[in-house]
């Protein structure tokens, strides 16, 4: 009798052939072997360091740093404290991974829209350019935009290109007014974040309204009237709070404004163009997947191009985009490391600086992992919960 006649005739199983009890054997056996190995390098890894006589501990992000960064967000001097100059490098890691995203994000859906475009020239064009940045290691190009195009390129100083009289372009960065906040300034803020409020708004009513008359609404230009608008009308009320120090040469250099340093530009320039064909190739994929009915309904009823592409296309393959979406904006935050090749000042870069004058390997490594591992499940967590505002939902 077999054990599935057993179980017809109301046979009692034995324990070992029931999968349930099995399962949770092989899953208490798995946990117990990696708790063992666990273990067993941690006490490995503290008994090598007793040898050595090494502490592990995090009492040295007290002490003084002794050293400069050439970029800091907040407040800092060689005489800050260690965690103050970490802080700094994440801050920094945050700054270029937030702008790569934005111009990788705007490049790769105008590249992927141009590949799939009917003209032979302009899709050669996006073809190209993909083909060429995704199949260069991304290393070799940051050394290219900052050596040749960022460093050998751009004027000197002496010779820096100066728009509307107010920037600086020069291989020693791009100098731009620095804005001084005095009293009032948060009722410009107040009408910014009004703004954006009233944008959110709209654009639900708006959708509302589309759904309910099929009467379009010009969302795009009330919105920018918002965004300009009500910080404006801040700015007024306020007494014009906010005034610019703008930049100015000097003999070898130049004084005042706000510098955005070379190797934060050459690093921000080699991840955008790098991620935007990885983006751009999620684009087309996407785009594609939506099927040409779509197309053809939305022409049939005399949507022009852009509004069906608008309206018709991209919020249905935005589900097919989002997905790889998520694992390349992971990836630009991690690449981001390779800043160290050219002395950006990101969390790898102060973190080896901070390693190699006191010597705790063991701590740096484990900040750095940790803090990497919260960027990406934090961008993780943001990409599904938009994956889960836009997928299709079945009525």
């Amino acid at each position: 009798m077999t054990v599935v006649d057993d179980v017809r005739h109301g046979a009692k199983v034995s324990i070992w052939n029931d999968p349930k009890i099995r399962s949770v054997f092989f899953q208490v056996i798995l946990i117990a072997v990696l708790g063992f190995l666990v273990i067993e390098i941690v006490l490995n890894t503290i008994s090598n360091l007793q040898k050595l006589n090494k502490d592990l501990g995090f009492d040295f992000l007290s002490k003084s740093a002794g050293f400069d960064i050439i970029q800091t967000l907040i407040p800092y001097t060689s005489s800050s404290s260690y965690g103050t100059a970490l802080k700094v490098g994440l801050l920094n890691t945050i700054l270029v991974s937030v702008l790569g995203i934005i111009a990788a994000t705007i490049i790769g859906f105008v590249v992927g829209i141009m590949r799939l475009s009917k003209n032979w020239v302009v899709s050669r064009i996006a073809a190209v350019y993909i083909e060429f940045f995704r199949n260069i290691p991304l290393l070799l190009q940051i050394f290219v935009w900052y050596t040749l195009v960022v460093i050998q390129t751009l004027p000197a100083p002496k010779q820096a290109l100066n728009p509307f009289g107010v920037f600086f372009l020069s291989n020693r960065g791009f100098m731009m007014p620095r804005p001084i906040f005095g009293e009032g300034a948060w009722m410009v803020l107040a009408g910014f974040v009004l703004a954006v409020i009233g944008v959110w708004l709209l654009a639900r009513w708006a959708k509302q309204r589309l759904f309910a008359t099929g009467q379009p609404f010009p969302v795009f230009w009330t919105s920018i009237a918002l965004l300009i608008g009500l910080p404006w009308v801040g700015l007024v009320l306020g007494g014009f709070p906010i005034t610019f120090e703008v930049p100015s040469k000097t003999a070898f250099s130049f004084s005042g404004g706000m510098a955005v340093i070379p190797e934060l530009m050459a690093l921000f320039l080699a991840l955008s163009v790098y991620t935007a064909t990885y983006i751009a190739e999620a684009v087309r994929a996407g785009v594609q997947a939506v099927s040409h009915g779509q197309t053809e309904a939305a022409n049939a009823l005399g949507l022009r191009s852009g509004t069906t592409l608008r309206l018709v296309v991209v919020p249905q393959a935005l589900r097919v985009i989002i997905p790889p979406l998520a694992s390349t904006y992971l990836s630009l935050t991690k690449n981001s490391s390779l800043a160290v090749a050219i002395g950006y000042p990101d969390l790898v870069a102060t973190g080896g600086t901070v390693l190699n004058q006191t010597g705790k390997a063991i701590e740096i490594v484990t900040i750095w992992m940790v803090v990497y591992l919260a960027l990406s499940l934090f961008t993780s967590l943001l990409m599904n919960w938009f994956n889960s505002r836009m997928k299709l939902v079945e009525r």
